[in-house]
């Protein structure tokens, strides 16, 4: 019995197989180092879920082994593979995860909930099942340190029991980055103190396109936004999973909600409204305008206090150049600054916003548009638009984390049968395709060190309700999750599909809408 006929996913980087199992029974305890805690506790809260058994948890005091059957659960800072690598040993005896740290001590216990009977996910205690471990031996660690899964609320707006659930997931699947897309044309998502017309007005629109047709609106009004409480509480969420919350606040393009709300931050400086359609609009942040800097910083101070993310996206991307191009004051910032055109002056702005973010220890990142007219110093590319703006930052020196819309836009149909799918936003996405996905594809041996990783995004302009976002994002997350944490240089597609129909299972238990491509 192998990794593939144990159904785990991601699958381990090593896993030796023993003779027999450890029985988790109503006798089974939890032994815990310090510092291990909170792993421990979360761990056996969703063990009692399904179980119904006590599970107590029990500190071990320095140096001492756990009792025979234990599940113990030891924080050891020489256990390799960094931060989040993690080993599992199973004996008839007793189950020992250990960890450098406590991201890696939670994988192990997700890894360790997979060797289980699949009933491990359900919700309320399962009566009549064994709990079985099979004995084995499991060293394992990342591929990439940024695995990520991507959430438009622009478009439409989520509950915050449905981003839970959302963070939930990933974390089963050992990823580790949530990257929030906040605001939009459509909708600014987050509430700024300093400016409250940025959810007064900004957060509302006066319709939406019918999903079936693009070209006709609803007549609905539509809106809402996060608090900065409930924005704490997700992220705080995150933190104990293990996930980093990563803002996205676009600019310079796709700022009609805010120019809607404070006009003058716009170049014509009036007759904007929160737009119903989708797609590009040509209103954007005035370039040469200096209160828009002061308007941005100061919308960007308020979200370094509720995100400790090391990177803060701002977009960067589908940023049309026409009202910059009749613009005297943007006109004057490229005489001024020597740019040669409106790309180098999206280059100008783009720099600025950097240094005010490094200037406060923090890192850039955006859309592959931002290498347009000149990258900025330190700026992490996103790479969208196929991987070729991540392969040329990469090249170049700069970090990149690879989202190309032929591997990773979780928008696309999911069969080329699209009188059976839900409306999208077009294009074509199998599963297939994700699982292949390598993001270090195309980019010379000695600059691969510059992917850190690769996401998963979820655009919703045609994604209405959460039923359907998880339609749209599983199972083909369930396959990015294994290309970003696996190492596996002859990816087997089908060995894959026969680990996932046990791990679909498991989602049922969790309630997840997924899309089932054995049906």
């Amino acid at each position: 019995m192998d990794a593939t006929t144990l159904s785990l996913i991601p699958q381990p980087a090593q896993l030796v197989r023993q003779s027999g199992t450890f029985v988790i029974d109503s006798n089974t305890r939890i032994a815990v180092s310090a510092g291990a805690e909170a792993v421990a506790q979360r761990f056996a809260e969703e063990l009692r879920r399904a179980t119904g058994f006590a599970l107590p948890v029990d500190t071990l005091p320095a140096e001492a082994d756990a009792a025979t059957g234990t599940l113990a659960l030891i924080l050891d800072r020489t256990t390799s593979g960094g931060d989040e690598g993690y080993s599992v040993q199973v004996t008839p005896n007793q189950v020992t995860i250990r960890a450098a740290a406590e991201p890696g001590l939670f994988y192990g216990t997700q890894t360790l909930r997979q060797l289980l009977p699949v009933e491990a996910y359900s919700p309320t205690p399962v009566s009549g099942v064994t709990w079985t471990v099979p004995a084995l031996s499991i060293q394992d660690w990342p591929r990439f340190r940024w695995r990520g899964m991507h959430l438009d609320v622009g478009r439409h707006l989520f509950p915050l029991d449905f981003i839970k659930k959302y963070l939930d997931l990933m974390a089963l699947h050992k990823m580790n980055t949530f990257h929030w897309h906040l605001t939009e044309d459509q909708g600014w998502r987050i509430e700024i103190k300093r400016y409250p017309r940025l959810t007064e007005i900004g957060s509302q629109r006066a319709a939406s396109p019918y999903p079936a047709d693009r070209k006709t609106l609803d007549g609905v009004p539509y809106g809402g936004f996060y608090t900065q409480d409930e924005v704490r509480e997700v992220v705080a969420y995150a933190q104990a999973l293990g996930i980093t919350v990563v803002p996205e606040i676009e600019m310079p393009g796709h700022a009609v909600a805010a120019l809607a709300s404070y006009p003058e931050l716009g170049c014509v400086g009036e007759g904007y409204a929160v737009r119903t359609f989708w797609g590009i609009a040509e209103d954007v942040f005035c370039a040469g305008n200096e209160d828009v800097y002061t308007f941005l910083e100061n919308v960007l101070a308020e979200v370094l206090d509720l995100f400790p993310s090391e990177y803060i996206h701002i977009g960067g991307d589908e940023c049309p150049k026409v009202r910059w191009q009749s613009c005297p004051k943007c006109q004057a910032a490229i005489q001024r600054e020597g740019l040669a055109d409106e790309h180098e002056l999206q280059s100008y702005f783009i720099r600025r916003i950097e240094k005010f973010l490094n200037g406060r220890g923090r890192r850039l990142i955006g859309w592959d548009e931002i290498l347009e007219g000149g990258l900025a110093p330190n700026a992490t590319v996103m790479s969208w638009r196929g991987s070729k703006g991540g392969i040329e930052a990469a090249t170049a020196g700069h970090d990149v984390v690879m989202t190309p819309n032929t591997h990773c836009y979780f928008d696309y149909y999911q069969s080329e049968d699209n009188e059976g799918e839900p409306p999208a936003i077009g294009h074509y996405l199998p599963l297939e395709h994700v699982y292949m996905f390598d993001p270090v594809a195309g980019i010379a041996e000695d600059k691969a060190h510059h992917v850190i990783g690769g996401q998963g995004s979820l655009w919703t302009e045609y994604i209405p309700t959460t039923e359907q976002a998880e339609y749209m994002a599983y199972p083909r997350a369930v396959a990015l999750a294994e290309t970003v944490w696996s190492e596996l240089p002859d990816r087997d597609y089908d060995a894959f599909m026969e680990r996932l129909r046990t791990h679909l299972q498991r989602l049922d238990r969790l309630g997840v809408n997924y899309r089932n491509p054995f049906a």
